[in-house]
């Protein structure tokens, strides 16, 4: 009996070390996984003098230290900020920003901000830029100069975040929202210059019309003279020519003639034409 007691004693205490030693081999052990980063905490002080560690499997000293999975892949941070334009219009402004934790830096950012620097840096820095941007400019200015706008939210949250480690991939104004008032003001404007547009274009299309009718008025008229010209200059021609000609005045008289013989010469005057006698 003693001895199937001592066996089973050894038994428990085998199955203790074994458990005592799965429980130090898996404290050991840490695994930063993909897309991360892993920052080293040694009795849960962040340990600066160590780089963060990379993706995959480390080994640390058991119960002492432990690792701390800091994501590095872009993430995307969407925020609908409300306030007001230079001329005190209320406008309701959504921006996306996409930004990601420098791999090399997320020791510092764990240590001085914490895992939830998105509620903390962030947000207030997005909100704030955003209020500050567009007390900048005319509720109209910040239509017809979106893209600069967007370029100066973009440069100030960079400037934020960049002394966290935080960097920015890209920083999107996805929406305006005005008041009603005010959004239904802004349309009947962009009607009424469209319809001004149109009218311009319609003055200058008929503008070139009249133009190109005048052109080709002239063309003809041009062509009309000149054939005037011609047929005057051919008359002209064929005048001196025929003038020159000595049977010109025969040629008149023939021409001038209708046919008829004259009834009555006068005395002592000469027949039109000579009538053969007989013999």
């Amino acid at each position: 009996m003693d001895v199937n007691f001592g066996k089973a004693k050894l038994v428990i205490i085998g199955v203790i070390l074994l458990v005592i030693i799965a429980i130090i081999s898996s404290a050991s052990v840490q695994i930063v996984e993909a897309g991360n980063r892993g920052v080293l905490l040694h009795w849960s002080a962040v340990d600066t003098s160590v780089p963060p560690l990379e993706e995959g499997l480390h080994f640390v000293m058991p119960f002492a230290d432990k690792v701390v999975n800091m994501e590095i892949r872009t993430l995307k941070f969407v925020k609908s900020t409300s306030g007001a334009s230079k001329d005190l219009q209320t406008v309701t402004t959504e921006v996306t920003v996409n930004y990601r934790a420098a791999p090399n830096s997320v020791n510092t950012l764990y240590k001085e901000v914490g895992p939830d620097y998105e509620s903390r840096i962030i947000q207030p820095a997005v909100e704030e830029v955003v209020k500050q941007i567009t007390a900048k400019y005319n509720a109209e200015e910040l239509i017809t100069k979106r893209p600069l706008v967007k370029s100066d939210i973009e440069t100030e949250i960079s400037a934020r975040l960049n002394p966290y480690d935080i960097n920015t991939d890209a920083i999107s104004i996805t929406d305006f929202q005005f008041s009603p008032l005010f959004a239904q003001a802004i349309e009947s404007k962009v009607e009424a210059e469209q319809k001004a547009l149109k009218a311009e274009n319609d003055l200058r299309r008929i503008e070139v019309e009249a133009r190109q009718a005048e052109q080709q008025a002239k063309g003809i008229a041009a062509a009309n003279v000149a054939e005037a010209e011609g047929e005057a200059e051919a008359i002209k021609i064929i005048n001196e020519a025929l003038a020159q000609n000595p049977n010109y005045l025969d040629w008149l008289k023939i021409k001038a003639w209708d046919g008829k013989l004259p009834l009555v010469v006068g005395e002592g005057g000469t027949p039109f034409i000579q009538i053969p006698r007989e013999p």
